[in-house]
């Protein structure tokens, strides 16, 4: 139970681990593995405390119903496991500002939670708008060799790489 412990497992491992599970909950749920409709429902939750039933008159949560579902239990596993995760490995830690983003843009806590809040609203719009997340389209979509979901797959690497060279390159010319 070792390897439990380790702070970063093989990509690969972790990868073919994934796919199991997402074959697994596919066959026994009959249902792709997503994580952003959660976070849309949540939307709901929220606005429905202010505004009641009323939020089920809109045709966005008629079709995603504004409640506790599997997705939105998958989501909380996901940080639950995180967490124990970092606890088991030694690697827990509060950074305000991890230390790569301190290199890149400077300390500032603002400047910081304000990039994640603006960058989590884009990717939130983007995953709604592209009907999945990286895990609908990645992992479920590219299962059921579904063409949109190759496209999205490869869209999602041709950003992340182009972020994280553009990101690079400020910390590396700085």
């Amino acid at each position: 139970m070792e390897w439990l412990r380790m702070a970063t497992w093989s990509p690969y491992v972790v990868g073919v681990g994934i796919g199991l599970l997402a074959c697994i909950a596919f066959l026994i749920s009959n249902k792709p593995l997503g994580c952003s409709t959660a976070f849309a429902r949540t939307s709901g939750m929220i606005e429905k405390l202010f505004r009641g039933d009323r939020v089920r008159e809109k045709a966005y949560y008629q079709r995603f119903l504004p409640t506790v579902d599997w997705e939105w239990m998958l989501v909380a596993g996901l940080i639950v496991g995180a967490f124990t995760s970092a606890i088991i490995s030694n690697e827990f830690q509060i950074l305000l500002v991890p230390d790569i983003w301190a290199e890149a843009a400077g300390d500032s806590v603002l400047l910081r939670w304000g990039a994640g809040l603006v960058g989590g609203i884009i990717l939130g719009f983007g995953a709604r708008w592209a009907g999945g997340c990286t895990s609908g389209h990645g992992i479920s979509g590219t299962l059921q060799l579904a063409v949109s979901s190759w496209i999205a797959a490869c869209c999602f690497f041709i950003g992340g790489i182009a972020t994280a060279m553009l990101l690079f390159r400020v910390v590396l010319a700085g």
